[in-house]
């Protein structure tokens, strides 16, 4: 449960907007996603969270802290795309969270692609233990034929943001998980710069999980891949090594809810565990379009310089509150990582039952 004590601390208006808008979510979330259990299940969540958290829009309030930290408490582990360099943003989330929650991130991928960004992976350590795997992922040097017939290794491109990749255990469930954000590019919908980064990790990632000396055959590969709708080359660069659910193929991630940017895919035992997934749209309770006006004397210039209400309306809902929460909404999914049934079960008829000796005869 999130350290609500801090709220003290903010003025009497945004404490009592923030009181309500948590218990909204809170009802939401109990009715919309599974709840979290001992040793039955695993939920976990993928969610570009927009520029966490830089300043181009003023730095986030507290009351979206909360917001933010409410969500991800609710799952088990979360992994984050989208984390600013500087880490303020997420440790603003920690120290909301508490103790229990640990972090992963990777380090910044240098270059103008990179956008100083990193990758993270927030887990609650009462469920989760961190197997020591910890990496970010290195495409190794392309095997091509030169002019002379020899093969020869060229390097490869890499990823514009390095993924990453960690090893996480909990209950009878060991696995690896990759989380990425993929290169946009100037293409909207198919950019070939895009569809090879998919393949390269697509290729390498189902390499690894098969590998006989991986920490582990199961692999969850998930985060933004900037796909705008199931069955492109995007997509099916996914799926032709990796396994996604039905119901997860169908549902739009982003504010608009008409792209289809992030992913939560399987390889080896995983797909035998999946119960259920969805979409979590906080914007039905938390920043909506009728608490505009709450907001108003928080807003730039550039919100009150606009004369037309609905020209303000669209500064409020796609800029100024996506910068506060986001511009994706957080996909999750819930495994079954209690196999004790089905294991006693196999252990029970594999096990040899001795042959009765027949009885001595007696002189």
């Amino acid at each position: 449960m999130p350290y609500y004590q801090y709220l003290r601390n903010i003025s009497p208006a945004e404490c009592l907007r923030a009181c309500d808008g948590l218990l909204r979510l809170k009802t939401a979330l109990a009715e919309q996603v599974p709840e979290k259990t001992t040793s039955g299940n695993l939920l976990i969540a993928t969610w570009n969270i927009r520029e966490f958290d830089s300043s181009r829009y003023g730095k986030r309030m507290e009351e979206a802290i909360y917001y933010i930290a409410e969500i991800i408490d609710h799952f088990d582990l979360v992994a984050i795309q989208e984390v600013n360099e500087d880490l303020e943003g997420i440790n603003r989330v920690r120290r909301v969270l508490g103790s229990a929650w640990r972090v992963m991130f990777s380090d910044v991928t240098e270059g103008s692609s990179g956008n100083k960004e990193r990758l993270a992976f927030l887990y609650d350590s009462r469920k989760l233990s961190f197997t020591g795997l910890s990496g970010e992922i290195v495409i190794p040097p392309l095997e091509v034929t030169g002019e002379d017939g020899k093969k020869v290794y060229q390097p490869a491109s890499q990823l514009a943001r390095t993924p990453s990749i960690v090893g996480l255990r909990t209950s009878w469930f060991s696995f690896m998980i990759s989380t990425v954000h993929i290169l946009y590019g100037k293409q909207a919908n198919e950019d070939p710069n895009r569809v090879e980064e998919v393949r390269l990790l697509s290729d390498f990632l189902a390499q690894r999980a098969d590998n006989v000396y991986a920490q582990s055959n199961n692999l969850i590969l998930l985060g933004d891949f900037n796909i705008y709708r199931p069955g492109n080359k995007t997509f099916n660069e996914i799926v032709r090594n990796f396994h996604i659910p039905a119901a997860l193929q169908d549902l739009p991630s982003n504010v608009s809810q008409n792209k289809y940017y992030d992913q939560i895919a399987f390889r080896g035992y995983v797909p035998e565990a999946f119960i259920k997934g969805g979409i979590f749209n906080y914007y039905n309770y938390v920043y909506r379009p009728e608490d505009e006006t709450e907001y108003a004397s928080f807003m730039p210039d550039t919100y009150h310089d606009k004369d037309d209400p609905e020209d303000k309306a669209r500064y409020y809902e796609i800029y100024w509150r996506t910068h506060q929460m986001s511009d994706h909404l957080p996909m999750w999914i819930e495994l079954k990582i209690d196999f004790s049934v089905s294991y006693l079960n196999n252990l029970k008829a594999n096990i040899p039952i001795p042959e009765t000796p027949d009885d001595e005869e007696v002189d």
